[in-house]
């Protein structure tokens, strides 16, 4: 199936329906690849239509900008190259990690000239530091949107009521909003319900999960012991992990299916904007991933895979959806009305 494309939120960029992310691309964690199999790895993705490519500053200490600047040079303009600042570029000096304008100029212009173009597409702010005034940060961005240096602006593992707040004050002041959302999100961790998926639609922000196999804990391998053991303390390698990832093996085998694909297009199921970003270290990796655009989740397999990994919403959303506070807010016509703004 050929590869489509999505509006990037509340822009007008377009980008493929999976992104490919690159913090494999390099070897410097003992756990990533050379420079000849991120080619192939990235080659496979382009040739199937890919477009967005997800890096940051501290990938493979900077070696993944690397290794994306060359790769997308050839045809810079129809890539759409994401990179990330906040994390540090130096250890022991407070200046060259955080949110603050400081280390944001400086990250940018490293990142630049690791990557080796004149602009950065989608520029993410990688997590909230919890000490830079929010009106800092999206003024900041604001100016590298102006710049010409970053198109578009994003946010990735930060509080909810903190993204809106950002974008409730650039929308006041004037300044570039953050159009995405990167998260993580899977079958074993669905805690974004809660809050942060509800609010990216809501503000019409495109969710760029990562994590949708969870580091490989739904492709299987560990039922079978493969990589040896794990904590058991770990969200993704307890009890409940494993139940979910038994059923989701189970759905793979009725449908002659991989794992790994069921496990995206699960996350791809959502109703609202999702751009799964996928990764690989070997080529056979992402040939798998991309498999996935071949076909949708049947109705069946997702009330299933739905029922094994639910997650309770907590207060107030169990407490507004139980049907005694309908009645009471509604007067008893609650099942009469067609709310389209329902999640």
């Amino acid at each position: 199936m050929a590869m489509k494309y999505k509006l990037l939120g509340r822009s007008g960029l377009r980008v493929s329906e999976l992104s490919l992310g690159t913090m494999t691309f390099g070897t410097e964690w003992g756990w990533g690849c050379d420079f000849e199999t991120s080619k192939q790895i990235f080659e496979a993705y382009a040739n199937a239509g890919g477009n967005f490519l997800d890096t940051a500053n501290r990938y493979t200490e900077g070696t993944s900008e690397k290794f994306v600047g060359e790769l997308i040079k050839p045809d810079r303009d129809h890539f759409v190259v994401a990179t990330k600042y906040t994390l540090f570029d130096r250890k022991g000096d407070p200046n060259f990690a955080g949110n603050h304008r400081k280390n944001m100029m400086r990250s940018v212009h490293e990142s630049l000239k690791r990557l080796d173009t004149d602009y950065i597409d989608l520029f993410w702010v990688h997590m909230w530091d919890a000490t830079t005034p929010v009106d800092e940060v999206m003024r900041g961005l604001d100016d590298l949107v102006s710049s010409g240096k970053v198109h578009y602006i994003g946010i990735s593992d930060t509080p909810a009521w903190l993204v809106s707040q950002a974008n409730t004050l650039a929308d006041l002041r004037g300044w570039s909003p953050f159009v995405a959302l990167q998260i993580e999100y899977s079958l074993i961790q669905r805690a974004p319900e809660r809050d942060l998926l509800p609010m990216a639609k809501a503000l019409d922000l495109a969710v760029t999960p990562w994590g949708a196999i969870a580091g490989g804990a739904l492709s299987g391998k560990y039922l079978k012991n493969e990589a040896g053991r794990v904590p058991e303390h770990s969200i993704r390698r307890n009890e409940r992990s494993t139940t979910i990832a038994e059923a989701v093996v189970k759905v793979a085998q009725d449908l002659g299916i991989t794992p790994t694909q069921v496990a995206i297009n699960w996350v791809r199921s959502r109703n609202q904007v999702m751009v799964p970003i996928i990764g690989a270290r070997k080529l056979e990796q992402i040939q798998d991933s991309l498999k996935c655009l071949d076909y949708s989740l049947p109705a069946e397999a997702l009330a299933q895979l739905n029922e094994v990994s639910k997650i309770e919403l907590g207060f107030p959303h169990d407490f507004l959806a139980s049907d005694g506070v309908k009645d009471v807010a509604f007067g008893g016509t609650f099942a009469q009305i067609d709310n389209h703004r329902q999640l």
